[in-house]
């Protein structure tokens, strides 16, 4: 039976994973219109990644605590 820091943790990491996971899928949406005339759309796609990024660090930050 887990501990429920380790439950914690696992959490922390399933959570982090999907995090990465959407962070690239919101990344490679901005791919097609790099160099167009879309510069508002790759810059709040770009920001969105960064947001994203960010929240992956912090769970990461969270699940190093845990462990």
């Amino acid at each position: 039976m887990s501990t429920p820091v380790e439950s914690t943790a696992a959490e922390l990491a399933a959570i982090a994973d999907g995090v990465d996971q959407y962070r690239r899928r919101v990344a490679a949406l901005a791919e097609p219109y790099v160099g167009s005339d879309r510069d508002d759309l790759v810059t709040a796609i770009h920001e969105s990644e960064r947001l994203l990024r960010s929240a992956e660090r912090g769970l990461l930050r969270a699940l190093r605590a845990a462990q």
